[in-house]
C-alpha cells in the first residue's frame, strides 16, 4: 500500500474559534460517523434534506456480516478477496469483516428493525459470490430506507450534531499543508459560507450520475472526489466502476434496481427467446461476480436479444411480500413480476475507486478523512462483493470517529461558529443540461461496461473541452471526475473486475496491484488525447439555436 503523508495533531496557529468537525454528506457514512463522534460537536452538511438524494437510502439487499452459525469473518474476508479480482487489500478486508458483527449490533441499538425469525435471531439471505447466507435485511428489500430512517431519527435527537440541509460543499480549503475547512454554497441564498474546522470528513457518496444509465440519485455526481483531487489528494482505483446487472429497464432516470437478492432466491436471467444464458458463462451462473453478470447482460442487450429477470418459478406468488419495493416498481410500470419476466439492463451502480485512505479513513491531506463510496480503502478491489458497501461505510465511519477522538482533544462545549457568508457571488447559474447530458452519454458509451483506448481518449478530449468552457462549479466537478475515471481506465491496459478493455481483454498478472493518481497525473494523461475544442463550440451553437 502506498504510504500516506505524515500526520500532525497540531493545527495552524491561525485556527481559532472554529467548528470542531465538519462532515460533508448526509448518507449512512456521514450520519454514522456523526453519531459515533457524539458528544463531540459536529456540523453535518447535506445538499438536500438529510437522507434524501443518498444511495444509502436506496440500497435494497442489506448489509453483509458473518453472524450465522458456521460462518466466520475469515470466510467473509475470503469471499471479499475472491470477488475483488486480485487487488483487494487483504488486511483491510479482514479488518472490515471482523468488525461487521459489532456494527450490526450498533445499528440494532440505533433502532434498525432488521428481519428476525420467531426466536429473535437475525434472518439472513445469500447474494452473489458469498459462500454463506450473511446478508442482514429489512422487509426483504427495504434495508437502506430502514437504516437511514433509524439513524436520521437518532441523529436529530442528538444535541451534539448540527445538521445543515441545503448546503452544497464546493471546496476543501487548505491553509498551508493543513485542511482548514470547507467552502459551501446554500441552495437558499447567494454567496459562499466558509466552515473552518479542525477535522473534515468526506462522506459525499459516489459517481453513478456521471453515467446516463444509473441506479444512483442525481446527487451521486462525484463532488467529493473532485474536491479532494483539486486540493491535491491522492486517488486510488478510479477505473473500477461496478455496473449492476439488473437495473429495471423501463426508461426511468435513475433506473430502479432489481435487487441481487432476487437471484439469491433463485431468479434466473433469460433473453427474449426465454433462453437462460448465465449457465454457459460462469459455473455460478446468476450468482457469479457482478462484473461477469453485467457483461453477459450487456452482450444480450447489445445483440438485440434483450435480457430479463425471470422470478416466476423461484419466487412467484410470494413476490409482493418478499420484495415489496421491486414489486411496486414493476406494477407501476405495467409489469406483473409474478406472471412475467422483468426487463433488465446494466447500470452504473458503485465506484470501487475514490479518495485513497488508510485503515482509519485518513487521506493524504492533513485534517481530511473520507468514508463511504467517496473513499477507496482497498476493501473492494476491482469488484465489490455484494452488500459490502453499507458495511464498509459503517465500519470506517466508526474508525474515523475513533481516530479523531484520539487525535484531537474534545471541546468542552458544543458550540459552533455562526454562519457568515464570506463572498457574495450572486446566485449560481443552473447547470447546463446540454453539457451534462453530453458528459453522461459520453461516459456510458466510452467509459462504461466495455472500454477501449480510442473511446477513452475521445472521452478525455470531450470532458477537457467541456471543462474549459464551464463556469458552474457542480458541473465542473462532474467533468473533473469523469476525466479522472477515463484517465485511470486508459492507464490500466488490461481487463480486471469492473474494468473491461476490449483491446486488452485478458487479465495481466503483472498488473495485479492497486492504481494511484493525482489530478496532475490525470492532466498528463488528458494531454495525450486529441483536442476536441470543436465539441464545445458545437454545443454553444445548439444552445443559441
Amino acid at each position: 500500500m502506498i504510504e500516506l503523508y505524515e500526520k500532525s495533531t497540531h493545527p495552524p496557529a491561525s485556527w481559532s474559534g472554529i467548528d470542531d468537525v465538519v462532515i460533508i454528506g448526509g448518507g449512512l457514512a456521514g450520519l454514522f460517523c456523526a453519531l459515533k463522534l457524539a458528544p463531540r460537536p459536529v456540523t453535518l452538511l447535506s445538499a438536500r434534506e438529510i437522507g434524501e438524494g443518498t444511495s444509502s437510502a436506496w440500497a435494497q439487499g442489506g448489509i453483509a456480516a458473518a453472524v450465522a452459525e458456521g460462518d466466520s469473518p475469515e470466510n467473509h474476508a475470503r469471499d471479499t478477496v475472491a470477488a475483488g479480482a486480485g487487488i483487494v487489500a487483504e488486511r483491510i478486508a479482514r479488518l472490515m469483516a471482523s468488525e461487521a458483527p459489532a456494527r450490526i449490533h450498533d445499528l440494532l441499538a440505533y433502532g434498525v428493525p432488521f428481519d428476525k425469525d420467531l426466536e429473535g435471531r437475525l434472518q439472513l439471505s445469500r447474494e452473489a459470490a458469498h459462500s454463506y447466507r450473511r446478508i442482514v435485511r429489512v422487509e426483504g428489500d427495504r434495508a437502506g430506507w430502514a437504516i437511514m430512517d433509524a439513524l436520521i431519527r437518532t441523529a436529530r435527537a442528538t444535541p451534539s450534531i448540527r445538521m445543515l440541509e441545503g448546503y452544497i460543499a464546493e471546496e476543501v480549503v487548505l491553509e498551508g499543508r493543513y485542511v482548514a475547512g470547507v467552502a459551501a454554497r446554500s441552495r437558499h441564498a447567494s454567496g459562499t459560507v466558509f466552515f473552518p474546522a479542525r477535522a473534515v470528513v468526506l462522506a459525499s457518496g459516489g459517481v453513478g450520475h456521471l453515467y446516463s444509465v444509473t441506479t444512483n440519485p442525481v446527487e451521486a455526481n462525484g463532488d467529493g472526489v473532485a474536491m479532494a483531487a483539486r486540493a491535491g489528494a491522492i486517488l486510488a482505483d478510479c477505473e473500477f466502476v461496478q455496473f449492476h446487472p439488473t437495473a429495471i429497464d423501463i426508461g426511468r432516470d435513475p433506473a430502479p434496481l432489481a435487487t441481487e437478492a432476487l437471484r439469491g432466491d433463485g431468479a434466473t436471467l433469460v433473453n427474449a427467446a426465454g433462453t437462460r444464458f448465465m449457465a454457459d458463462v460462469h459455473p455460478d451462473a446468476e450468482l457469479a461476480p457482478r462484473d461477469i453478470v453485467a457483461r453477459a447482460v450487456f452482450e444480450e442487450v447489445m445483440s438485440g436479444r434483450k435480457a430479463f429477470l425471470d422470478c416466476r418459478k423461484a419466487i412467484g406468488a410470494h413476490f409482493p411480500e418478499k420484495f415489496p419495493t421491486v414489486y411496486q416498481t414493476c406494477v407501476d410500470a405495467g409489469i406483473d413480476p409474478v406472471k412475467e419476466p422483468i426487463p433488465v439492463a446494466p447500470a452504473a451502480h458503485y465506484h470501487m475507486g475514490g479518495v485513497l485512505t488508510d485503515a482509519n479513513g485518513r487521506t493524504s491531506l492533513d485534517g481530511l478523512w473520507a468514508c463511504g463510496e467517496v473513499s477507496s480503502t482497498g476493501a473492494h478491489g476491482a469488484n465489490r462483493l455484494a452488500s459490502n458497501s453499507l458495511l464498509e461505510a459503517v465500519v470506517f465511519a466508526a474508525r474515523i470517529a475513533e481516530d479523531i477522538q484520539g487525535l484531537l482533544p474534545t471541546p468542552k462545549t458544543a458550540a459552533w461558529m455562526p454562519l457568515k457568508p464570506v463572498a457574495d457571488l450572486g446566485a449560481e447559474q443552473m447547470p447546463d443540461a446540454k453539457i451534462v447530458d453530453l458528459a453522461r452519454t459520453t461516459m456510458m458509451e466510452n467509459v462504461g461496461v466495455v472500454r477501449n483506448a480510442d473511446g477513452l481518449k475521445r472521452a478525455l478530449s470531450v470532458f477537457s473541452a467541456l471543462e474549459r468552457g464551464c463556469r458552474t462549479t457542480g458541473v465542473q466537478h462532474m467533468l473533473t471526475v469523469a476525466r479522472i475515471i477515463a484517465a485511470a481506465a486508459l492507464a490500466r491496459k488490461e481487463s480486471r473486475g469492473g474494468h473491461f478493455r476490449s483491446d486488452y481483454p485478458e487479465t495481466d498478472p503483472a498488473l495485479a496491484r492497486r492504481s494511484y493518481l493525482t489530478l496532475e497525473d490525470v492532466d498528463a494523461l488528458t494531454a495525450q488525447a486529441p483536442a476536441a475544442d470543436g465539441t464545445l463550440e458545437k454545443i454553444r451553437k445548439e444552445m443559441v439555436a
